[in-house]
């Protein structure tokens, strides 16, 4: 269904540095053994295959290059030391190192595959770039960050796959990048780019940025540095189905009026809070029965540039390229989430978080030695994780055909439960919750989802 046309590595242009190497911190090596970041961003583009070979193919790849002038960890390896060596990771570019870049054509259904229905998780992968293998010097092992794939479905669209290390950079810091190289190729060069954006270039790759936080990162690295680098490669078959649910803007105005009906001084009752708390509810409801007071665990990230924070003054600079996240677990019983009105009691547990450990710049960011303890007890719960956000929106990128109709996390298919979120494609400000679920649990939890919005029309 599924044809590889060429697969190539792409440089930065000619006159771009000729290396960097950037040490890791500990808000870069706590992912260091995550998985990869799998995205997809399909696109409404009807074209041929010769113009597609002949134009887009080429564009792309020319705009990929003057991208990475800009952003060189992209080009740039993982180090990863052997555990007898007492160094530390570094991700490091030397001239020749490039971006592994995918060309395919699909004979797949496009509009079945950007439809919101469940669809079978496996078919999807057919459109995600392999990542190049791990090699090896005496040392440490060398791990490419980035790998990148065009997919054209004959006069329907195109698809660009994204595969990352989360330890090179968050949501804003790959979103920027996937930006950049979308705005280059719509404009066929990066002069525009770089006077809009004059004021915050050159990005800041240096982590200083965080002050001394030197103890925390060796701390974090003697907890990791044991634990062998392994390739990540997709567990076929998934077993799961993945299906897109809708909040409008007037589904988001009512739900918050029923949280605030309930509690009137709820803060922070924001459209993130209210959509994530009703998907939070509907998650939990649609699983098997269990023990009531057990918790349930709801994650989410909080960009952390340019917002007051205990660790460091002034804040993280707007335009750092690296890991800057905050935020945390929201945890409660099982039996609240699950209540008739857990809808509510979700929606007051991640405001009155939000409220504390973001917005209270006492808070935020602070007490760094206990987030990996924290967080390895939290694992063996039953948790929902969010993946992407509307601030930092992958399908915004617009290569010139317009911004993408669909955006599928495909990472989330390695994970007990996660949710993805971004931006309704239609003009009415709703947001988009993706799901990837075994059949009959997305069939239990579409019906808690729909019904749910039904009953307060």
């Amino acid at each position: 269904m599924t044809t590889v046309l060429e697969t190539c590595g792409i440089a930065p242009p000619p006159g771009a540095a000729a290396e960097l190497t950037v040490p890791l911190c500990f808000f870069d090596i706590v992912w260091l053994h995550f998985h990869p970041i799998d995205q997809l961003i399909f696109y409404d583009h009807p074209c041929s295959e010769e113009e597609f070979s002949k134009t887009v193919v080429p564009n792309l790849k020319h705009s990929l290059s003057l991208t990475l002038k800009h952003y060189l960890p992209v080009a740039a390896n993982l180090l990863y030391p052997h555990h007898i060596d007492k160094s530390q990771p570094v991700i490091r570019y030397v001239s020749g190192d490039t971006v592994p870049l995918t060309v395919a054509i699909s004979g797949r259904n496009f509009d079945d595959l950007v439809g919101s229905h469940a669809r079978e998780s496996d078919q999807f992968y057919d459109f995600l770039p392999p990542m190049p293998p791990l090699t090896e010097q005496e040392n440490y092992k060398i791990a490419p960050l980035v790998a990148l794939q065009v997919t054209l479905f004959s006069d329907r669209g195109f698809c660009i796959g994204l595969s990352n290390n989360h330890c090179l950079g968050d949501a804003r810091s790959v979103v920027g990048f996937m930006s950049t190289w979308a705005e280059i190729n719509k404009c066929g060069g990066d002069k525009n780019f770089m006077l809009r954006n004059a004021e915050s270039l050159p990005l800041i790759f240096d982590r200083s940025v965080f002050g001394d936080i030197s103890g925390i990162t060796d701390k974090c690295w003697n907890m990791m540095r044991n634990i062998p680098l392994a390739p990540s490669s997709p567990l076929l078959p998934t077993n799961r189905v993945r299906a897109a649910f809708t909040l409008h803007q007037s589904d988001i105005k009512k739900l918050k009026n029923i949280a605030l009906s309930k509690n009137p001084d709820i803060v922070c009752i924001s459209s993130f809070v209210v959509t994530a708390a009703y998907t939070w509810s509907c998650m939990v409801k649609s699983a098997a029965a269990a023990d009531e007071n057990d918790p349930e665990v709801f994650f989410y990230s909080a960009d952390g540039r340019g917002r007051s924070n205990a660790l460091v003054e002034p804040p993280v600079p707007i335009n750092y390229f690296g890991n800057c996240l905050g935020g945390g677990p929201v945890k409660l019983e099982r039996n609240k989430v699950a209540a008739d009105s857990g809808f509510v009691e979700a929606a007051e547990a991640i405001a009155d978080h939000i409220m504390n450990n973001v917005n209270n710049k006492e808070n935020f960011l602070k007490n760094l030695d206990n987030w990996l303890s924290k967080s390895s007890k939290l694992v063996v719960m039953s948790a929902l994780r969010v993946s992407g956000s509307p601030k930092f929106d992958l399908s915004d990128a617009d290569f010139g055909w317009g911004k993408g109709r669909r955006l599928e996390v495909l990472s989330m298919d390695k994970e007990k439960y996660s949710m993805s979120l971004c931006k309704s494609s239609d003009s009415d400000g709703g947001l988009v919750v993706g799901m990837s679920l075994p059949r009959e649990r997305m069939e239990v939890f579409t019906a808690l989802f729909e019904d749910g919005l039904k009953l307060i029309e």
